[in-house]
């Protein structure tokens, strides 16, 4: 693992700013989230645009790292509420999905509207696995606390023999992926607590920790531990991982998704919901997966599947059209809603909200 010093971040930053991906340019909410002529009772969606939340990045953060980094996008959110206030991590990047992100928070407030945390970055790289950038947060609450997982991008050093490591499972060639979690009490103040899969699991590539999310944020035990679903990487096996205090986790192979009739290959699961009514994780409750796939003729798609709570890896049924909500959907002024950017014409730095039907 390549250490992380000033120079190599100068180095990631500005391979950054001539990062350019016509295919990622052209993904819109509105493909995933469209209505269809069948819309099934336990399904969440379809979602339109809430303008009056509309946030926009307006000033760029001092930088920690002392290199000059500033951000062109901002996407990939998590939305948690506290004391009627609106917190909204979101991934900022010199360029659209480009490497060397940094996290940071905005607030809003109904009285005042947003303002841009002058804390930020809230996360940025100070770790070896972190050398080319932070990403993706999903923040939720438990146990009286908030835990962000975020996604650590980092450089493999090939010269260096390192457990787990297998060549051919590497999406991007010498690029690692890890997932990190961070601790708050405030949700603006966070302490780093490492690693959260290990490299024997991730094969040195990990995304997506999705952990069932109640409608007010907080991560929902099931069977007695929360559980993480890890759809992308280790090796191209579907884990779940088992933990009791959202911090220290035991993951073993587990298949739980079956696209079935909508055909295709599964991308990444982006959420995991749970509805208000089953935040108690018995028996009988509601879960629904919302997921992110290629369809039969190749195309970005989104879909949800739905299972009973207690028996949370057996698919009752899937449907097409979902949020991608990587970091959950939130209940807000009594409906289901999710941040996304985007939408947002490149150098906008805008974060647009959308909204479930009422129904």
């Amino acid at each position: 693992m390549q250490k992380i010093t000033k120079e190599a971040l100068l180095h990631s930053y500005e391979g950054a700013l001539t990062f350019s991906n016509p295919l990622t340019d052209t993904i819109s909410t509105d493909q995933f989230s469209a209505e269809y002529p069948e819309h099934p009772e336990w399904a969440v969606g379809p979602f339109r645009k809430d303008d009056s939340l509309t946030f926009r990045q307006v000033q760029d953060w001092a930088d920690p790292t002392g290199i000059g980094w500033t951000a062109d996008s901002i996407f990939n959110p998590s939305v948690m509420e506290r004391e009627g206030k609106l917190y909204l991590f979101y991934r900022a990047s010199p360029r659209k999905e480009s490497v060397s992100s940094r996290i940071g928070v905005a607030v809003y407030d109904p009285e005042t509207g947003w303002r841009d945390s002058p804390s930020n970055p809230v996360i940025y790289p100070t770790q070896d696995n972190e050398i080319l950038g932070c990403e993706d947060p999903k923040v939720y609450q438990a146990n009286g606390r908030y835990y962000m997982f975020y996604n650590g991008i980092w450089t493999i050093d090939r010269s260096e023999e390192q457990a787990g490591q297998d060549p051919d499972v590497y999406p991007l060639g010498d690029v690692g992926c890890d997932i990190n979690v961070a601790v708050s009490d405030d949700l603006i103040h966070w302490e780093k607590l490492g690693l959260a899969v290990p490299y024997e699991v991730s094969r040195f590539w990990a995304k997506g920790a999705v952990i069932p999310r109640n409608a007010q944020g907080e991560a929902v035990k099931i069977g007695g531990h929360y559980l993480m679903y890890l759809s992308e990487g280790c090796g191209g096996t579907t884990h779940v991982g088992r933990s009791t205090d959202m911090v220290d986790w035991t993951f073993e192979p587990q298949e739980y998704l079956d696209l079935g009739p909508l055909g295709g290959s599964l991308h990444e699961v982006a959420c995991a919901i749970v509805d208000d009514g089953d935040a108690t994780g018995t028996d009988g409750g509601k879960l629904v997966l919302d997921f992110f796939y290629g369809d039969a003729d190749g195309q970005f798609s989104a879909a949800q599947a739905l299972y009973d709570i207690g028996q949370p890896f057996t698919q009752k049924a899937v449907h097409r059209g979902g949020s991608l909500a990587w970091g959950g959907l939130l209940k807000f002024d009594g409906s289901w809603m999710f941040a996304q950017g985007w939408d947002a014409p490149s150098g906008s730095r805008e974060m647009y909200f959308y909204r479930a039907d009422q129904g």
